[in-house]
Order: structure tokens, then C-alpha cells, then sequence
């Protein structure tokens, strides 16, 4: 069993830059955190696997084919596999990146 007590503490938000850091990486799953200042993006891309992006603190707009939501604290979207999608902080934020690999 891997066990983290705190997500949002094991990372900082810093001014004008978007920073992030692998909390656990056990057998078919990955977990990223990343923080945001206001203003700071991730670019379109796509991911190999599945993802899930789950709000920690803060608010963030989350593009992914022709839909885009906006997510607050505790808020979570999944997105398949190679599907284009992007970040963009509204505000300080933070977000948990979780990534499935179920290539076998």
C-alpha cells in the first residue's frame, strides 16, 4: 500500500510559473502534482493514457475535444486517451494528474 496524508501541501504555488511534482508511481498509475499561479497554462497536448485531473485548490478551465469546463476545489474530469486537451488557471491553483496505463 503507498499512502499520501496531504496532496495539496507537498507543493507550492509560485509567482508567474507553473511547477509540478510526481507524488506516486506504483503499477498502472502515475500521480502528478501541479501548481499554477494565475495566468499560467499547459499548453494543447495529449497523454498516451487515460487521465484524471482533480482540483485541489483554486479554479481552472479544462479543454479536452470541443468541451470546456470550469472546475473549483474537488472538482474532477476524466480524459481518454489521446484526446487534445488544456489547462489554464483562473487563479492560484493546484491539481492532482492522475495518468492510468493499462497497456498491459
Amino acid at each position: 500500500m503507498s499512502h499520501v496524508a496531504d496532496l495539496a501541501s507537498l507543493i507550492d504555488i509560485q509567482e508567474e510559473a507553473t511547477v509540478s511534482r510526481t507524488v506516486l508511481r506504483e503499477d498502472g498509475l502515475r500521480a502528478v502534482l501541479f501548481a499554477f499561479d494565475k495566468d499560467q497554462a499547459l499548453s494543447e497536448h495529449t497523454a498516451a493514457m487515460p487521465v484524471t485531473i482533480q482540483v485541489l485548490e483554486g479554479r481552472l478551465r479544462i479543454g479536452g475535444g470541443d468541451r470546456t469546463v470550469e472546475l473549483t476545489a474537488g472538482g474532477i474530469v476524466y480524459l481518454s486517451a489521446r484526446l487534445p486537451h488544456t489547462v489554464y488557471a483562473l487563479e492560484p491553483s493546484k491539481m492532482l494528474l492522475q495518468m492510468f496505463d493499462n497497456r498491459g
